[in-house]
């Protein structure tokens, strides 16, 4: 099964991801993968992550990974993805093909994988071209995602 949550930033999404990646999980811990790039020395990026690891307790194993995905999903088990909005920022130099590569091989994995995306597409074109490369490719992973998700 393959879910998407998918909202506003603090809306919510990451708790209710983690209770539905649970129900899933059939008693067996999943796979938390935290997707921020912790290199950043940003205080208030690092107290969010805290929060987030005392949500979850310790019900959850926990990987960081920052840009292979597809590298650390594996069959016959449960991942949540927190957050696809990082991973983007952290392959911004990397081609939309090769991030659809990556979830193509995600997709066609026995496996359970629920992702979180943050909504960013709601507000005016950014004026930079970083930015905007930023927002379109979050929007087309997006569509990526929705397109071979369950929910």
């Amino acid at each position: 099964m393959k879910i998407l949550y998918f909202g506003g930033q603090k809306s919510g999404k990451s708790k209710l991801a983690e209770q539905k990646t649970l129900k899933i999980s059939n008693n067996k811990k999943p796979v938390y993968i935290a997707t921020y790039d912790n290199s950043f020395d940003d205080i208030e990026m690092e107290n969010r992550i805290t929060n987030h690891k005392i949500q979850r307790k310790d019900s959850f194993i926990n990987i960081e990974e920052k840009f292979n995905l597809h590298n650390v999903i594996k069959e016959n088990e449960t991942y949540l993805v927190d957050c696809i909005s990082m991973w983007i920022l952290n392959n911004s130099d990397t081609s939309i093909d090769d991030l659809y590569k990556q979830l193509e091989v995600v997709s066609s994995l026995n496996t359970n994988v629920i992702f979180v995306l943050n909504d960013i597409n709601s507000g005016v074109i950014p004026m930079d071209k970083y930015s905007r490369d930023f927002i379109d490719k979050s929007g087309l992973i997006g569509q990526k995602i929705a397109s071979f998700c369950d929910e």
